[in-house]
């Protein structure tokens, strides 16, 4: 049997204490802390309006500041900005898969795809991971052409502003979908902000590439584009690690046990038997095999049964259904 999680679900948080100092803030920023078991929004259509709110409004952001380099490219003239600019746009163009996806998520399930549409977001997340590899690509080799070919860079003033501009705004988009992504257990929201973070450090390669530039050393500029290279990659390899890690049905292992240590304590349990789970989009599914009396009967068999289940929508944040079967525990 199933059982749908109640509206008025127990939040579960977790303190844990990260340490503080820069080494940390630094590890936050190219390989932000995921639970699994995020605390603040259960409800299965809540949690993808959320994201789909999140999309819309990182995408005005995004398209906020792509406006505002337009009009700097405008007074400046620079055609080197110009490209900037519209590399901007097509990348903020990329949540609308994600946007599409969720939409998706909230369609019920049909004969055919009997899970539902979740899976929609893994697949979105994917493709926000070829975006960040093809920014590092682009970021390196633009970098090593500079390098090989200096360019001379013209209007700096106007180059550096845009370069403020382009990181603040990104900056912002991806710290609010990173947030809004750990809130309702979406990977491919965190990926997609951790995109947005990539685009952030291109646009502070421009800025301190200009700054370079100002103070006589031109070749600061595919330099610092080469150290912006290597921290995309480093975005990209938690990104992979985190959209590959959902797509193999991998869970958070203090989840398995807290699942299982509740079932443990249920009054009628002699043993668990197995706790399997698996993240569809941004709702978890959970499977589990328990061993009772066997001399329970038929109806407290049943009844054990559906208050394990009922315990793991508490116990389990994000958990969407919970299939429990009781077996009658072997004697010897």
């Amino acid at each position: 049997m199933t059982h749908e999680p109640a509206h008025d679900a127990t939040e579960h948080g977790h303190d844990h204490d990260h340490g503080g100092g820069l080494r940390a803030a630094v590890r936050e920023v190219f390989a932000p802390h995921s639970h699994d078991a995020s605390d603040s929004i259960d409800g299965a259509l809540e949690s993808s309006a959320a994201g789909i709110r999140a999309v819309k409004i990182s995408l005005l952001a995004l398209g906020a500041t792509a406006i505002a380099q337009v009009v700097i490219v405008a007074v400046s003239g620079s055609v080197a900005l110009l490209a900037d600019t519209i590399h901007n746009f097509s990348d903020a163009l990329t949540a609308i898969p994600l946007w599409i996806a969720f939409a998706l998520g909230t369609r019920a399930a049909t004969r055919r795809y009997t899970y539902g549409f979740g899976r929609a977001e893994d697949v979105a997340g994917l493709f926000v991971v070829v975006m960040i590899a093809l920014s590092a690509v682009i970021a390196g080799i633009e970098s090593i052409r500079r390098l090989i070919d200096p360019v001379p860079i013209e209007h700096v003033g106007w180059v550096a502003a845009a370069g403020l501009v382009g990181f603040v705004g990104n900056e912002l988009v991806a710290v609010y979908r990173i947030r809004v992504g750990r809130r309702i257990g979406s990977v491919a929201l965190v990926a997609d902000g951790l995109h947005a973070r990539t685009d952030g450090f291109t646009s502070l390669a421009v800025l301190f590439g200009a700054g370079g530039v100002a103070l006589g050393f031109p070749l600061a500029d595919p330099i610092i584009g080469l150290l912006i290279t290597v921290a995309i990659l480093a975005v990209l390899r938690t990104a992979v690690r985190d959209v590959f890690r959902r797509l193999m049905d991998g869970v958070d292992p203090a989840l398995v046990d807290a699942a299982e240590a509740a079932l443990a304590a249920e009054a009628g349990v002699t043993e668990v038997r197995s706790v399997r789970m698996r993240w569809i989009g941004h709702r978890l599914h959970a499977d589990a095999e328990l061993d009772i009396d066997p001399a329970t009967s038929l109806t407290d068999a049943h009844r054990i049964a559906h208050e394990a289940e009922h315990t793991l929508t508490h116990v389990v944040p994000k958990l969407s259904s919970a299939l429990v079967h009781a077996y009658p525990a072997e004697t010897h």
